[in-house]
């Protein structure tokens, strides 16, 4: 990344759209990749003064911690301990900055084929819910609360960071598939909003 682009990013941003590009929209990624990537991204900038050589792991995760606060977008959630997931809002703020990351390499980090094996069987069976089925007959209002939790395989007892997790996951991974995305979101909002 140029220079000047660089600067263009806060460093909250700025690990935001590492973990982006280590697809932290599907999965949780640990800080030391998420710490490879930045520097990458930005070579020096989350380094020691005294060792520039050394990436400064507490930097990064305390630009994590930044990413995750509502006054800086709520980008990123701590999964787990020293692992980062993107939230809808990261994804569609990385999604956005592409453009203005000029001689960055935009690949991203490819699913395995295990995962990419997973994210075809759960398209499959989310395409084949009766929750789908109702909102391609355009009967959205008659989904149950059951068959929309059925759509999210979450339950009664699938609560807190687990039940969020998992309709975090589905909305990143499928909200902009063109058949699945407007379910997607219809029915994570309800469920979000105690609304089924």
């Amino acid at each position: 990344m140029k220079e000047a682009s660089k600067n263009k990013f806060a460093n909250h941003e700025l690990v935001t759209l590492a973990l982006y590009l280590l697809r932290g929209d599907a999965k949780p990624v640990d800080l030391e990749e998420i710490a490879m990537k930045v520097n990458q991204l930005a070579p020096g900038r989350f380094t020691w003064k005294r060792y520039p050589g050394q990436i400064n792991i507490k930097n990064v995760d305390a630009f994590l911690w930044d990413a995750k606060k509502p006054k800086n977008g709520s980008y990123v959630i701590n999964a787990r301990r020293d692992e980062w997931i993107l939230t809808t809002e990261g994804l569609t703020f990385a999604r956005s900055m592409s453009s203005k990351m000029e001689g960055v390499d935009l690949s991203r980090k490819p699913l395995s084929l295990k995962e990419r094996t997973w994210t075809r069987r759960e398209r499959e069976r989310m395409l084949g819910s009766v929750a789908y089925e109702k909102f391609a007959a355009g009967e959205s209002q008659k989904i149950s609360p059951q068959e929309a939790q059925a759509f999210f395989r979450i339950d009664a007892y699938v609560t807190g960071e687990a039940r969020s997790g998992k309709l975090r996951r589905t909305s990143n991974l499928f909200g902009e598939d063109p058949e699945l995305g407007p379910l997607v979101k219809l029915l994570a909002t309800r469920i979000t909003q105690g609304t089924q």
